[in-house]
Parts: structure tokens; sequence; C-alpha cells
């Protein structure tokens, strides 16, 4: 398996898809932070309007929703029918001329969590990204009510990270997924992880659950609980790209795919006591499944991650990544972290 600091680069080199560097020079005609968010507001209003002609699109404009390559006015552009509502998170990125962040919009009158990258050139949006799935708990999770202040909260000037320091932060943590090692990702001791609205890390979330008779707690903190190996059936995380970073608010956010062949069974999930539990195919009875999943970062002036808020949905087991045949193909492909 290549080492942290190469999977790391790897990540953040393909950040841009097809930009050279991280800090690239803008050019006359590219957005400040203050344009990115303001082009996010019209593409986010276009969708709920189903009228691609009210946000800025390149005519060769590729877009890509739940890995599938559609055309604008195609899947959400049809169904969407209301939002954003007051969760909102934006993280614009002046130096790769891209926007990232996770929005609540109602789908078909339900309500339904979306991730979305925008790749600008020249002020027009030539690439277009959606992950999207409904909340876990539907219209009455409060947690999708408004966005954690925490990651909305500006970092004061004298103390922000710079750019490419906040993007490689935020690729550690998927190395410290891809090798069960906590240590690997900086986490704050308040660290607390949602995903599709629900809390999975941190103050208010329960353990791991357990897939035997051994009933005695599994850490949950964002450190602890990938260091007790539970998420050991995550064999690859593949994709992985840091498209966007924030030094204003602090915000990072990676797009990815997580594979789950199940074919890694048994291994043993550690205790806080010290005891094991056994996860083997009698008791993860699952069939093969992708992942592919977004994730924000709040990462403070320390260099430490704070919140992760993230959406993500199942796909079938070795999904393509819905870029092959576009002019991005070429940057896209990544070698496989295994």
């Amino acid at each position: 398996m290549p080492s942290k600091i190469v999977r790391t680069a790897l990540a953040v080199a393909a950040a841009g898809l097809g930009l050279a560097g991280l800090a690239a020079p803008a050019s006359a005609a590219s957005c400040d932070r203050a344009c990115l968010i303001h082009v996010t507001d019209q593409y986010l209003a276009a969708i709920v309007a189903h009228d691609p002609a009210k946000a800025p699109l390149a005519k060769n404009v590729v877009f890509v929703e739940n890995v599938k390559r559609l055309k604008p006015g195609e899947g959400l552009w049809k169904t969407a029918t209301g939002g954003p509502t007051r969760f909102k998170i934006v993280a614009p990125d002046v130096s790769l001329q891209q926007v990232g962040g996770i929005a609540v919009l109602q789908d078909a009158g339900k309500p339904t969590m979306l991730a979305f990258r925008l790749k600008l050139r020249d002020g027009k949006i030539t690439q277009a990204e959606h992950i999207y799935s409904a909340p876990l708990g539907g219209e009455k999770n409060a947690n999708i009510a408004a966005v954690r202040p925490g990651l909305l909260r500006e970092i004061p000037a004298g103390r922000r990270l710079p750019h490419d320091r906040l993007m490689k932060i935020g690729a550690t943590y998927y190395d410290a997924l891809d090798d069960n090692k906590g240590s690997e990702a900086p986490f704050a001791a308040d660290c607390q992880r949602r995903e599709n609205g629900v809390t999975t890390a941190g103050e208010g979330a329960g353990g791991p659950p357990t897939k035997d008779a051994n009933t005695s707690p599994v850490a949950h903190d964002c450190k602890g609980q990938i260091d007790s190996g539970s998420f050991i059936y995550i064999k690859e995380i593949d994709n992985r790209r840091m498209i966007a970073a924030d030094p204003v608010t602090g915000l990072a956010m990676g797009i990815s795919q997580f594979r789950h062949p199940f074919d890694n069974l048994p291994y043993k999930v550690k205790h806080l006591d010290g005891s094991t539990s056994e996860r083997n195919a009698q008791n993860m009875k699952y069939k093969p499944f992708d992942m592919p999943a977004a994730h924000i970062f709040k990462i403070g002036p320390g260099g430490h991650i704070h919140e992760i808020e993230a959406v993500g949905f199942v796909a079938p087991y070795k999904s393509p990544s819905g870029w092959a045949g576009t002019p991005y193909a070429a940057t896209w492909s990544h070698p496989r972290w295994e």
C-alpha cells in the first residue's frame, strides 16, 4: 500500500480535474469568492426552476449525477420541487475555480440532501457533479433543519490556514479510513460526523453496532471509532479527490467512492474494555456495493478536523465514475489504494 504522503499527494494533485497545480493563477475572467457563491445560488435556483438556461452553463458542460452521465435538465433538474432550505454549506475555491457544497432541497415534495461540485472556466460552469440521497429519518430529522453553526463560522483573518494545507488535511481522512488508523487524520477531541443527516461519530452518536453476543461499548469518537476496526469492511476508497478548500471558513471538501466487496471477512472489532467482536459472513450478510460519497470537513486554525458532513448513496459494486468518455476522463483516473 502506498505511503500516506504519496496517497495524499495523489489525491490533492487530481483535485482540479485537469488544473495543473493547486494554486494556479486565476485568469482575468475568473470568479472571486463572492462570485463563486453567487454562481452556486444561481445554479441551485435553476435546478428548482427546471431551467438550465438560468445557470451560467458552458455550451460543452459535462453533468454527472449519482455516477451517471446526464444532460442538464435531466435527473434532479426534473424532479426538484423546492429549496434550498436553511441547510446549505458552500466551499468556494478561488484557486481551483471550483465550488463544492451540500444543500437540502425538495425532490418530488420530499427532502433530499444534495452534494455538488461546480467547475468554472471563464465564469462558466464546465463540469457539474451531483451526489444526492434522501436523509435518513426523512422530514422529521432535526439535523437537516439547519447547518451546525461551527461549519459556517468564519475563521479570524489572522488564523486562517492556507488553501493547500486544508486540502492535504482533508485528504488524510481517507488515509485514516483506508488504513484503519485514526491517528493518520488530525481529529479534534470534539469531532462529530454526520452522514445523510445522522450522527455517526462524536457527540450524539452511539457506538458502532456489535455483530455478536459481546455488548461491551465500542468507541464512537472520530479517531477511536476508526482505530476499533469497525470500518475494515471498506476494502478500498477509490476515485478520491479533494475538490475544494476555503480558508475563510476552514472548509475542505472531498468526493470518493467507497468499495464494499465483503470478501475480507472475518475480522475483529476492538471494544473499549479490550475485548473483541467478530464480524463474519454469518453476521455481515450484505451483497457487495459501492458508496459514492461527498464529505465536507471543518478544519480549525490548529489544523484539527472538528465537524464532518457527508452525503452518500448505495450504488452497484464497482460502479464507474460517470466520467468515462468525457474530455476529463484522462485527468479523472486514479491509482487504486489497496
